[in-house]
């Protein structure tokens, strides 16, 4: 029945401050940017590596989340990266602070966390 993840939506506390995120910071690429004055709602459509993957979503005074990564719902995104500190050097070059490498205990592969601008946890996984 399923074949695979269509898209992730994120709804952002900041538009501009999130999508600068998402595009300069982590390089998803602009697909598609609507504003739907009815809902005082932009939705940002964002690609990585070509593939759609991101919903991004402003809407007036969203409620706070609880981002604890042990809280009932979405607990991280997690993306693959060839070169954990290679990342995390990227990231620390644009102001973006990462965890200590982890190492799962199941898998043997490294592993770290960060935050988007709402908090999100965020986790890169070494493959």
């Amino acid at each position: 029945m399923l074949k695979s993840i269509h898209h992730i939506a994120i709804i952002c506390s900041d538009y501009e401050k999130s999508k600068h995120f998402y595009t300069q910071i982590l390089g998803f690429e602009i697909l598609a940017e609507n504003y739907r004055s009815e809902r005082d709602s932009y939705k940002l459509d964002l690609l990585l590596n070509g593939v759609y993957l991101v919903e991004l979503f402003s809407f007036p005074n969203p409620p706070n989340r609880i981002s604890r990564p042990e809280a009932s719902g979405l607990r991280h995104l997690a993306f693959s990266v060839a070169d954990i500190e290679n990342s995390m050097a990227e990231l620390a070059q644009k102001n973006v602070s990462c965890e200590p490498i982890r190492i799962d205990d199941f898998t043997g592969k490294r592993f770290t966390f960060f935050a988007d601008p709402d908090g999100l946890p965020i986790e890169l996984v070494e493959i």
